[in-house]
Parts: C-alpha cells; sequence; structure tokens
C-alpha cells in the first residue's frame, strides 16, 4: 500500500481512481464494506482502490471540548486500512484552516490531485465547512464533474449498529464480546511496557507487564480481562487488570490508571518492549481487598476462569494471532 501523508505528494493522477474517504475510527465491520467496495470495484475495472482520512481526527480540531477518545492508534489504523488491500492510503493533514475549506473546493482538490472515477461513501458521510458537502451534494457533483456515488447502508450486527461511537460506548461498558461482532476482531491496546511498582511478583507473587494508559486513550470499562498478549512473534495468554490499584491506593496516593498483564507460561524481561493485547472478556470489576493475600487469592481464581474462556476460543485466538503476524 502506497501511503500519502498530504494530497501535494501526490504528483500525477491515479488510474481510474475508487475512492473512498472517512475518519475510519477502529476500522470496524461498517468501514470494512467500503474498503471492499472499492477494492473490488477497482480490481474489476483494472483500476486503483483508494482510501481517504485525516490525521488528527476532525472531532478533535473542531470539538477539542468533547474529549473524543479514539478506538485505534494511527498505527493500528493503517495497519488494518493495509490488511483491507487498499492500493494507496492519503492521510490529509486536519487543521483549522482546513476545517474551513468549502465542499466545492475540496472536491476540486480531489479531482486535481487524484482524479476520481467512483466515489464509495458511507451512509451518514459529510464534509466541508458545516458538512456542506452530504450525499446529495455529492452527487450533484459527480454529475457535474464526471465522476459516479455509490452509497453504503449502514451495517447492523444483532440489531447494533457498526459505529464509532456505539463501540466505543462499548468499550467503556466492557461489553467485549460485542465489541468483537461490530469491531470484527478482538479490541486491543498496545503500547511499550512501563517499570512499574513492582510487586506484582514479589509482593503478590504473579509478576505483570505495565502499560500506561493517557489521558487521551480510550480507555475500557475499570477491572479484570482475560486477554491475548503478543509479543516478539508468538501468542500469550493472560489476565490484565485496569484501574488505579484500589489495594494499594494508600501507599501509592493518587494512582494514574495504569493496564497491568499477567502473562502466562513467561519469564521474560521485556520492559521497553512493545507488546499488543487483545481484550477478550470482561471478568469482573476492579476491587478493593484487605490485603495482599485475598488479592493473590483472587487473582488465583481470575487466571482460572480465564484459562478457561482461552480454552473455550482456542481457535478464534490462533486466527487472530496469524492475522497479527502477517501484517
Amino acid at each position: 500500500m502506497k501511503v500519502y501523508r498530504s494530497l501535494a505528494e501526490i504528483k500525477e493522477k491515479l488510474t481510474k481512481p475508487y475512492v473512498t474517504i472517512g475518519n475510519f475510527d477502529g476500522v470496524h465491520l461498517g468501514h470494512q464494506i467500503l474498503f471492499s467496495e472499492v477494492v473490488n470495484k477497482a480490481y474489476s475495472n483494472k483500476g486503483t482502490s483508494v482510501a481517504i482520512t485525516f490525521d488528527p481526527h476532525p472531532l478533535k480540531v473542531v470539538r477539542p471540548d468533547i474529549g473524543l477518545k479514539l478506538i485505534s492508534t494511527q498505527e493500528q489504523k493503517l495497519e488494518l486500512i493495509q490488511m483491507a488491500n487498499i492500493d494507496v492510503l492519503v492521510i490529509i493533514p486536519f487543521t483549522r484552516e482546513f476545517a474551513a475549506t468549502p465542499a466545492p473546493d475540496f472536491v476540486d482538490q480531489l479531482l486535481n490531485r487524484i482524479g476520481i472515477s467512483q466515489l464509495v461513501v458511507g451512509y451518514d458521510y459529510a464534509f466541508g465547512k458545516g458538512r456542506q458537502g452530504d450525499i446529495s451534494y455529492l452527487k450533484e457533483q459527480g454529475k457535474e464533474k464526471g465522476f459516479e456515488v455509490s452509497v453504503v447502508e449502514a451495517y447492523y450486527v444483532e440489531e447494533m449498529l457498526a459505529s464509532s461511537t456505539n463501540i466505543r460506548k462499548l468499550v467503556t461498558e466492557g461489553r467485549m464480546r460485542d465489541v468483537k461482532k461490530l469491531l470484527g476482531r478482538y479490541y486491543q491496546i498496545r503500547g511499550e511496557v512501563k517499570i512499574g511498582k513492582q510487586r506484582g511478583g514479589s509482593q503478590v507473587g504473579f509478576p505483570t507487564a505495565n502499560l500506561h494508559i493517557a489521558e487521551e486513550d480510550l480507555c475500557p470499562k475499570h477491572g479484570v480481562y482475560v486477554t491475548q498478549v503478543i509479543y516478539d512473534g508468538k501468542c500469550y495468554g493472560g489476565v490484565l487488570n485496569i484501574g488505579h490499584n484500589p489495594t494499594f491506593a494508600e501507599q501509592d496516593g493518587a494512582c494514574p490508571i495504569s493496564a497491568e498483564t499477567h502473562i502466562f507460561d513467561f519469564n521474560q524481561d521485556i520492559y521497553g518492549k512493545p507488546i499488543k493485547i487483545n481484550l477478550l472478556r470482561h471478568l469482573r470489576g476492579e476491587q478493593k481487598f484487605p490485603g495482599i493475600k485475598e488479592l493473590s487469592a483472587q487473582i488465583a481464581k481470575d487466571i482460572e476462569e480465564a484459562k478457561s474462556v482461552l480454552e473455550e476460543a482456542r481457535k478464534e485466538i490462533l486466527l487472530s494471532c496469524e492475522d497479527q503476524f502477517n501484517h
């Protein structure tokens, strides 16, 4: 997949471009249908499949007050779009100046830089200043300027709309099985392993790999999760606690949110190393225990339950790991 970081980087028009535009946060099943449409149309007509997206997410620029939390990092979004077999990805830097671009000017920019044979958009797509570039406007522009417009309707799974907004809500509620239904894969957090308080192994008896959850990150519901940990080409089972460590709160004082994963059958020094963690199921809420003994006993129960869940999901997990390693 060829990646352009602005329209200005594109020096010549592409061959028969079949184009889709969107934020694509999470690259959920609705987005994947859009990509499938443009890939199939481009292949059938010996053209080029093109996805256009924005960085940062437009709402972070025009509505910073709402504190939008993103489902996927930019790195993960690019990986997922590449997995959809898109030929060309254009990432447009989104600024306040760009947000003020009138819809006609944006269409002309696309035509001048890329050329459009057909534009494929979602049912609710709109762009340009004041969102004036809605679907009816795009169809008018297409008739006038010589490109087709097709609209992909809303996609539902078990009466749940596949949308980024819905998925964010489900993640914050800890409904990971429903999240997977709309994403088509497990919800994932990723990052470098940080040095924590280092009491998981020495005091509690269960060493953990710690990731910091930044304030701008989408944080799942606090509590304990069954996980699949991906590190250095291998997959491991695990249990993850997301929260503030209430059992140790008095000695720690104000604690940032952390994600602490105990990885099964694992004994490596991975401080500073990148890992990916898929969240399979929320087991229980975060609890404050009277002491380390009670906490350790509960973690042992969590591990037993997690291993049972992982055994049930063995086939799905193998397929998920293969996807991660192939891309």
